[in-house]
This record gives structure tokens, sequence and C-alpha cells, in this order.
């Protein structure tokens, strides 16, 4: 039996904060089938649709955005968030837990407060930079920080002393042989099996640029001869794809099984969000990184390691069109010796034991 008996995660409101939580639970249970896992969410949360189905035990409770300056909701705060900290104290007791770990996202707060009042130990989970409000509140709490990257501790002060451990991944990515799944992977899509391929994923914000670029440049790519693979993102409107192409281009609203697309590419056009990040560098897919550029830049700080490593591309989301996109994946799918150099780079890079990183961290954190 491992030093925990029960833990309870939080994390909520998107999935760069609901995937790593689930991957790392999958890890908890793997190593000790007896151990009691708890998430905590709110009621709105993609959480709900995420957890459940997934097996664990998810507690709702009341969570409030955190101002981000100073004004009459920021004064409400104090109150609201008693009231939710006492909501996660209760699943707390109720479950008794070990320990809280905490992926970021407003719910994270109150199971922070609320772990801090019964002095129980409190790891966080961090994989921007600079962290979230959330976790940055956490830490004022902790000093039992973890990070997904090596660049992190280097670029935000209040990172300086973290623990590099990786980004947990599901099992399915962090296990996966793409050469071995790719003829199946393809077969699966529609797909031939002798050309190449370019998986587009632009997550379901945002990508409007990088799918108007895809499309506009869909009879140059096949005329090559590049095959496309593109998940639209479901919030996105429909791009018109010409319909009479020598070669598939196949488009998806979502894609829920990443590692069949991960599998079928060659090469990848995508944002820059952190598990695209982890996840792409872990398997070593040469990827086309093109950041969110309506945030604090944070996509770009995510991308430009790896692609400092030799595992891909940057480029502004200003620059990303047809025209650019026929001069740089048309070479570049059709050169194997630079995709098989860029796949190296990036697998180098990357990590795929995030999740056994972080439970050795959370174990060591219980033991202090």
């Amino acid at each position: 039996m491992g030093p925990l008996r029960s833990v309870v995660l939080c994390g909520g409101g998107t999935g760069g904060h609901i995937y790593p939580l689930l991957a790392f639970a999958d890890c908890l249970r793997r190593h000790d089938p007896s151990v009691r896992i708890t998430c905590l969410g709110t009621p709105k949360g993609l959480e709900n649709e995420l957890i459940p189905p997934a097996g664990y035990d998810l507690r709702q409770i009341p969570a409030y955005q955190l101002p981000r300056s100073v004004n009459m909701s920021l004064v409400r705060t104090p109150d609201r968030m008693w009231k939710a900290a006492r909501a996660a104290g209760k699943v707390i007791d109720e479950v008794q837990a070990d320990a809280v770990v905490g992926f970021g996202g407003y719910v994270s707060v109150p199971g922070y407060l609320a772990a801090w009042r019964r002095e129980l130990p409190i790891v966080i989970h961090e994989v921007n930079v600079p962290p979230g409000v959330a976790n940055r509140l956490g830490m004022k709490f902790t000093k039992n920080v973890a990070v997904g990257f090596p660049h992190q501790p280097a670029q935000a002060e209040a990172l300086r002393d973290a623990r590099v451990v990786g980004v947990p991944l599901r099992r399915g990515i962090a296990g996966l042989d793409r050469a071995a799944l790719r003829d199946a992977a393809r077969a699966h899509f529609g797909l031939r099996p002798d050309l190449p391929v370019l998986f587009v994923a632009g997550g379901s914000q945002g990508a409007r640029s990088i799918n108007l670029a895809v499309s506009g440049a869909a009879k140059e790519l096949a005329r090559n001869g590049v095959q496309v693979l593109h998940v639209i993102g479901a919030r996105n409107e429909p791009v018109s794809v010409p319909t009479d192409l020598p070669v598939p281009y196949v488009t998806l609203p979502y894609l829920s099984e990443m590692e069949l697309g991960y599998a079928a590419a060659d090469l990848m056009l995508a944002r820059g969000g952190a598990m695209t990040c982890a996840e792409v560098a872990a398997i070593g897919l040469p990827t086309i990184y093109v950041p969110y550029p309506h945030s604090n830049q944070e996509q770009k700080r995510n991308a430009l390691p790896v692609v400092e490593a030799g595992g891909g591309l940057l480029v502004d989301d200003a620059e990303m069109t047809p025209a650019w996109l026929e001069r740089t994946v048309i070479p570049l799918i059709r050169d194997p010796q630079r995709l098989y150099a860029m796949s190296h780079a990036a697998a180098g890079y990357g990590r795929r034991d995030g999740d056994v990183a972080l439970l050795n961290f959370v174990y060591e954190a219980v033991a202090r």
C-alpha cells in the first residue's frame, strides 16, 4: 500500500487543467488501486463532461472567477471564496483526504484554502508562464510546486524553486508508437497509406485563421500529393474545401482520440497550448506552431523551447496564409530526412513520464 489512502484533485474549466488531472488520477490508480480519488469541480465546467465518464468521483462546489484587478468583485471575493472553501472542506473531511493536488482553474483556490486550514499537504502543478491566477494564490500556501517544462523556472520568479516533472499525459499518448499505428490510423480516417499527411488541429478556440489558411491551400497541397486531416474545432464554422481534390482532405468537427490523429500524421499544424506542446514533443511529432495571438503570449513561450530544440517551426498568426503554407509545408513534408531530424529533436525535448514524476513528488510532499 502506498503512502496515500485518499487524495483530492482540483482542476477545472478548461482541458489544459483537466487532462493532466485525469492522467495523474490514472497513474495514482495504477500504482495503488485502493487509493480513494475525489475530484473537485464547478457546476458549469468542462470537468462535468470529462471526469465522471473517466470513472472518477466528481464533487461540485461553488467557484467564482477571480478578479484580475481591484474592483467591487474583489471586495466581495473573500466572502464568496470562504463559502466555496467551506464546501471544499466538507468534501476533504468526508473523504479523509491525505493531500490536495491542484492543476489550476478557479475551482483549485477553494481546495487550496480548505487544505491549508487543515494543514494538509498541498501540491500544485503548473504548465504556464506566468502561472495562472489560481495557482499563484495557491503558492502562498505551499512550497510544493511542480512544473511541466524546463523553461518555466527560468522565466517566472514565482516558479524559481519549482520541480520540473513534465506534464502527465494519457497512457494512449504517453505510450504511443506512431510508426506501429500509422497504417491503422490512416485507414481509420480513410487516408491513403502511401502519401504524406498534414494533421491540422487548432483547438476549440481561436483556430479560424488556421482553418481558413489550410482550406485555402487545399488545391495546391493536394496537387503535390499532401493529404490533410483537419480537425476544425467544434466551436468554429465549417470550412469550404474543394470537392474534386486528387487526394483525401478529411474534415472533422472534433477528435477525442488525438493519438489516432498523431499516428496518422507526418507533420502537424497546431496552436501552442501547453498540453499540445507536451503531447507532440513526447511522441516526437514535428509541428508547426501558430500561437494564439490574443493572450499574454504564453502559447509562444510554450512552443519556443521545442522549436529552439529543432522539433518544430513557429509562425505568427498574422502570417498564417495559404501562400505561407504552400511555401513551407510542401517542401518540408516531402523531406523525410528533415522530418526525421525534427521528430528526433522533439522527442529529445519532450518526456513521457510526467505522471510518474508528479506522483513521486506528491509522495515526497506527503512524507515531509
